[in-house]
Parts: C-alpha cells; structure tokens; sequence
C-alpha cells in the first residue's frame, strides 16, 4: 500500500491535535504528516498570554504543551517559520514560503487539514502600525508585547476594546503596574454580555482603578518623533495618553487562503464544515479552530466562536478522519468565562438580541444571590440573568457576573442547553449544597424559579 500525505497548515491547537491523533491511528509508513506553522512556537496555550503577561504564569514556555522538537519526535514532520501562501486544489498541493530564507516549494498532499486559526482585528486607523501598537492572538504576538513592556519607560496603557480579550489584558497590565484606561465603543463593556449585565463589569472595572470609557470610538494612534505610539485619540477630541496601545477589539477567522481557493466560508467568513469537520463539498479536506464556523445548537445557526477548548476537539475529530477512523464534533452553545481581577464573567447560550435574531419569543429573569451562604466568611455577590423560551420555557441562555466562585456555575446551565432542557426541569436538579459552596437555593436555582414565573405570566 503506497503511503498517503497528510498535509497540516497551522501549527496549534487544532493543526496539530489533528496531526497527533492521525500519528495515533496510522504509523509513517502508512501516513506522512507534514505540517507549516508561520511562527515560533507550536501548541501552547494562547488564551493563557494575559496571565503570562501579569506575572501570574511565570514565563512563556509555561504555556506551551508541546514544542515542535516533540512533535518532529512523533513522527512528524513540522516546519515552523514557513507560511502557506497559496492551495491549488485542483493540483492537490500547497505552496509555501520560509518566511526566513523567502524560498517557496511546491508541497503535494492527499489529505489537507487547514487550522489558520484567527488573527486580531485591526482597524484601518492613522497610526495603527506604530510601534507600541499590540494585537494579541499568538505567542508571537505575545513575545513581541512582552519585549514593548520591558523597554518602555512610562506606566500608561491604553487597551481599545472591552471583550474578553480587552478585560483580560486590563487585568494584566493593571498587575504589572500600569495606569490602564479601556476604551470600547459599545454602551457598556463585554457586548458577549446583555448591557444591563456589561454595566455590572463596568461598575466593578471602574472600582478597580481600570477607567473604563464607553461610547469611544477610536479614531488616531498618535505617534512620537520615533513612530512610537504615544496616545489614543477618539472621535469625541479626546486624547488618551498611552506608552502601549493593546488592541482588545477580538478577532476575525484567518480565512484569505480558503476565499481565494474557493472553499466555502460562512456569514462571519469562518470556514464551513460538516460534523466530522470536512469542508463542505471537498472529502479530502477538514478544517477546525478559529478559522470554522461552528454549529450554535440553542440558535440553530453557524457562528464564529474562537476558543482553544472547541480547537482541540475540532483537532481529535479531525485527526480520527485523516487517520482513517470517524469522530464528530456536533456544535456549542456557546459557553465562555473570562475574570478583570476580583470579578468573575460568563455567559452560556443567547444574549436577547442573539434571540431577537434568531425570531425567539422570550422573557428574562435577572436574581442577585451569594456565591455560598450568606453567613459564611468570604460570601461574594453574584447577579444571573436567565433568557427563557415564552411558551415552552425552553432554556435559552444564561449570564453571570459576580465575586469568586461565582463564574464555573455557568457549567449547569450549559449542561441543561445542550439536554434542551426547560427552566422547570432546571429547578429540579439535585445541586451540590453545604454553606463553603452555595446557599440552600443555588443561585442558578433561583434564577430558573424566577424564569419559571416569567413564563407562566406571560402565556403563549
């Protein structure tokens, strides 16, 4: 039997979690596996860079899972620092670029796994390539902040952007000792949240000593005699003094090598996939992480949700069908936590305008409660806000912010999204109780009995 090859193009989570598992499932005789990665570093954790930021991670190999001398170890071969900068479908084969020498070489394969991942949203603004200037996605990204903090001289940080990446950052340059100032467009910060729950993240920021400026719409980085970015101007003339700029605007699917080969890409110009992760239409294709849309299975509709839990299990999936055997990967519902320094954020589901969107018809509930019970020392304020379906009471999402321990309960109401269940069955869960942990009530209980009434008052 002639020896297949695998072709992998990116080299993180989802790349080469593929390539991994296809290694698991078929020896080099029978599969070679090459894989291009652009950068430095291979399977590290990219959701990890604030906290190595902040000093909380003690140093950046801390955040990588497995180098690529490992990886070359198992039997595959990886070549960093080379970027793939053209597919020829037709030809089954990929071209690529070393990005150090410039030489490019015709690769062929029989199986091609694309795992670009996604890249930093960078608005097209006066001065927006300064020096100084920072979007974080990958290691790279992160190293090149980390040398940008080290050498500046001044202690003023400007983070454009309030969603988690923004929040995060802000978080970590606040442990570094800088004076931060988070400008966002948006009412409030963390448009993943409902604004009335997003003012409850700017209230806290604020309190925190993180100025917090909603309604900014940025329209300059202003710069230095030496082009290095030394404020942040907005459309309302204000000037906001910076010695770094992060961009925290989030990011967008790394898809230019799918458009111009003609692979089929979603509404947020994600890749488009079926369960076992093949681009529609190509049976010799896959593709997962940040660069695919994925199924929202409360919406019933694709969506781009970049993060590195969903990239590893596109990769598992992946990689059992390159290597022969079969997985799926049936879709999310959207669950993410994300922390700005004492207070806790997630959310699981549809905010009301996902549901508004998607023509649901539906009420909320919003309850305060205590992360434990309410005589215990140490008892933080929580708020849960509950989006139910009118008629049926059908789940339909949950969000959360509050004080330590308050954010992993978004985990149950994930659980009941994903068994469809109604907020009536929710109420009935046998939770975990003693006074460390929860009140009798469990907050997300309470909030679920509350909907429950929404529901019946409103009727059909």
């Amino acid at each position: 039997m002639a020896t297949e090859r695998l072709v992998v193009v990116g080299g993180d989570a989802a790349g080469m979690s593929a390539a991994s598992q296809a290694r698991r499932l078929k020896g080099p005789a029978e599969l070679e596996i090459v894989a291009f990665e652009r950068g430095h570093f291979t399977s590290y954790s990219a959701c990890g860079i604030p906290y190595w930021v902040g000093g909380r991670v003690a140093g950046r190999d801390e955040l990588i899972a497995r180098t690529p001398e490992e990886h070359r170890a198992r039997g595959i071969d990886l070549r960093t620092r080379t970027e793939v900068v053209e597919l020829d479908l037709s030809g089954s084969r990929v071209r690529a670029r070393d990005l150090d020498s410039g030489s490019e070489s015709w690769t062929d394969y029989d199986k091609l796994v694309l795992a670009t991942g996604a890249r930093p949203v960078r608005p097209r603004l006066p001065g927006i390539g300064a020096h100084g200037v920072h979007g974080i996605q990958s290691l790279d990204d992160g190293q090149r902040l980390m040398d940008s903090l080290e050498r500046t001289q001044g202690r003023r940080a400007v983070v454009v952007g309030a969603g988690y990446i923004g929040v995060e950052m802000a978080e970590a340059l606040v442990e570094r000792g800088f004076e931060v100032t988070v400008l966002h467009r948006g009412a409030q910060p963390m448009a993943t949240l409902d604004p009335d729950m997003g003012g409850l993240v700017h209230t806290a920021m604020n309190r925190m000593g993180i100025r917090t400026v909603s309604g900014a719409e940025v329209t300059k980085i202003l710069t230095d005699e030496r082009g290095r970015a030394r404020a942040v101007a907005t459309a309302g003339g204000e000037e906001y003094e910076a010695d770094v700029v992060v961009l925290g605007i989030g990011v967008e699917p790394r898809t230019a090598l799918a458009r111009a080969a003609g692979l089929p890409l979603g509404p947020s110009g994600g890749i488009l996939t079926d369960l076992s992760m093949r681009v529609r239409g190509h049976e010799n294709i896959w593709s997962g992480g940040d660069c695919v849309e994925v199924l929202d299975l409360v919406a019933g509709r694709t969506r781009h949700i970049p993060l590195g839990t969903h990239a590893n299990k596109h990769g598992q999936v992946i990689g059992s069908g390159a290597g022969g055997g079969y997985a799926t990967f049936p879709g999310v519902v959207g669950t993410a936590v994300s922390k700005v320094c004492d207070l806790e954020i997630a959310r699981t589901g549809l905010r009301e305008r996902d549901a508004l969107e998607a023509g649901l018809r539906f009420v909320t509930a919003t309850i305060t409660s205590t992360t434990t019970a309410g005589y215990y020392p140490g008892a933080a304020e929580m708020t849960v806000k509950m989006l139910a379906e009118r008629r049926t009471g059908r789940l339909l999402g949950v969000q959360i912010v509050g004080g330590a321990g308050s954010a992993k309960r978004v985990d149950i109401a994930a659980v009941a999204l994903t068994a469809g269940m109604t907020v009536d069955q929710l109420v009935t869960l046998d939770l975990g109780y003693a006074p460390p942990f929860s009140p009798v009530w469990d907050p997300i209980l309470v909030a679920a009995r509350k909907a429950v009434s929404a529901v019946r008052s409103a009727g059909v």
